[in-house]
């Protein structure tokens, strides 16, 4: 049954929306899957392309091992069952941009099998994702639509890449629940290193089914809203066709099952072609293909080689370094954000370590459009300033403005944090002589505020506040507080 903040409101009463997702991620390979041509991205129109890509005629494909071991590599990082025997089939169907007839996929016999993914959601709970299957297929070219008035281009490139379709079980409820999945298995990839998960290049796409039914009721009508390539997008496309299959039905029509694609300009999808089921490709074994075998040791071998994973890491981060699931969850998301987190955590207070990455180094680098294996500020140099923080040499304000002056262009960017502090005298004052002094100005400053004070206790707040602008944010910020509290007689 549905929980009630996955349901949507319909003007007959309440739906609840289903997906499953196929996510088709481009093997990390130097070649295709059944040929030696080369993948690189960005490549001039079919300058990659081999005569088997080509499909000319007595070209026979031959398998690539490399990108068997990553199908392999992704079925064990995604703890699912990985099948010793799997077999190559043909799935016919015509496009432009298919010069076989047909594309090599695997249909009853998949390489991988059933598996399980966790996604946190954004109110802290975890969910199990089921996954069906991982299967090898290779993937077609591309048309260009955009390149003369009145014909369309044929570029290969693409033809023969190596792609691993990963598809869900419809285990998800809502468009949040299908974004954190994405990122999830995106981000599993990347640890792998079996995908660089570039959507953005085409590199990693996602077919988004989408149903709706009453809560309990029998699975709907599926849409398949096709190769949707960024996580705001899938988002954008489930609550579109959601809403339009509930108004479609609540006004008396029936949704038909069909192949949509979303127009992120206009935020709809649109209907391409009626949904094909399994027996209208005719799948049929692929003839110049032996069934793929491999043995137990093999498997192993690639299993000895897999790295710490997100769920696993983030375990550990909550174990080790006393973070909370939250901070955890969002450090592991990238293994480069991971290892940056615990390289500035050596031997420092780890959680002021995690507060500083995700907010000052996150948005310095989110507001500056840069990667953190570019971030201008190093690991080390977050860890002495978090260790400055530590040792009562500056406050967290003062903090701030130093990580500012360490990240921007200019005479201060590339210092370490003590160098700054000691060149611009930004060093905590924790004289209490020269902090009492302070306070007894601005008390004696403010007659009226000391009433109102003592009157609403909150108001002492006003007072900490103007203490710290008189001492440019150097006086320590507890030993202000105290003595605040002390001279207006609110201590007590």
């Amino acid at each position: 049954m549905a929980s009630n903040q996955n349901l949507i409101a319909g003007a007959t009463g309440d739906w609840e929306v289903v997906m499953g997702l196929e996510i088709h991620a481009q093997i990390a390979s130097e070649s295709k899957l059944f040929s030696g041509a080369a993948t690189e991205f960005g490549a001039a129109p079919n300058s990659q392309v081999s005569l088997v890509d080509a499909a000319m005629p007595g070209m026979l494909p031959v398998i690539n091992a490399y990108c068997i071991e990553q199908a392999v590599r992704t079925g064990l990082g995604l703890k699912a069952q990985v099948n010793k025997y799997s077999v190559f089939d043909r799935k016919n169907y015509f496009y432009p941009d298919l010069p076989q007839g047909y594309q090599i996929s695997q249909f009853l016999q998949p390489i991988v099998g059933e598996g399980a993914i966790e996604i946190d959601l954004p109110d802290g709970s975890v969910k199990t994702i089921g996954v069906e299957r991982l299967h090898l297929e290779q993937d077609a070219g591309k048309s260009l639509h955009d390149q003369h008035p009145s014909q369309s281009f044929v570029d290969l490139n693409r033809s023969g890449v190596a792609l691993m379709e990963i598809v869900s079980h419809p285990d998800m409820r809502s468009a949040a629940e299908a974004q954190a999945y994405v990122k999830k298995v995106r981000a599993i990839l990347r640890y792998l290193g079996t995908c660089d998960g570039n959507m953005e290049q085409g590199s990693l796409r996602a077919d988004v089914n989408v149903s709706v039914r009453r809560p309990g009721d029998e699975l709907g009508t599926r849409c398949e809203i096709k190769n949707v390539n960024s996580i705001r997008f899938i988002g954008q496309a489930i609550e579109h066709e959601a809403r339009r299959q509930i108004d479609l039905i609540e006004d008396g029509g029936v949704v038909q099952q069909q192949t949509r694609l979303f127009d992120p300009k206009n935020g709809e999808t649109r209907a391409m072609r009626s949904k094909e089921e399994a027996h209208d490709y005719r799948y049929f074994p692929d003839p110049d293909l032996l069934p793929l075998e491999f043995d137990q040791a093999f498997v192993d071998a690639i299993a000895k080689d897999l790295p710490e994973l997100p769920d696993d890491k983030k375990a550990r981060f909550i174990s080790d370094y006393k973070l909370s699931p939250y901070d955890a969850s969002v450090l592991v998301s990238e293994a480069e954000n991971a290892a940056f987190f615990e390289a500035a955590a050596e031997g420092q207070d780890a959680k002021a370590v995690a507060n500083m990455v995700i907010g000052s180094v996150f948005a310095g680098l989110n507001k500056a459009g840069l990667a953190i294996a570019d971030s201008p500020v190093t690991p080390s140099q977050v860890g002495q300033l978090v260790g400055l923080i530590s040792d009562d040499t500056v406050s967290n304000s003062i903090a701030k403005e130093v990580f500012e002056m360490m990240f921007d262009e200019g005479p201060d960017q590339g210092k370490d944090a003590h160098v700054i502090v000691e060149e611009k005298g930004l060093k905590q004052v924790t004289d209490m002589g020269a902090i009492e002094a302070a306070v007894d100005e601005v008390i004696a400053a403010n007659p009226d505020k000391v009433t109102q004070a003592q009157e609403r206790p909150k108001m002492a707040g006003w007072f900490v506040g103007q203490v710290m602008q008189a001492t440019g944010g150097k006086a320590n910020p507890q030993a202000v507080n105290k003595l605040v509290l002390a001279k207006l007689g609110l201590d007590s």
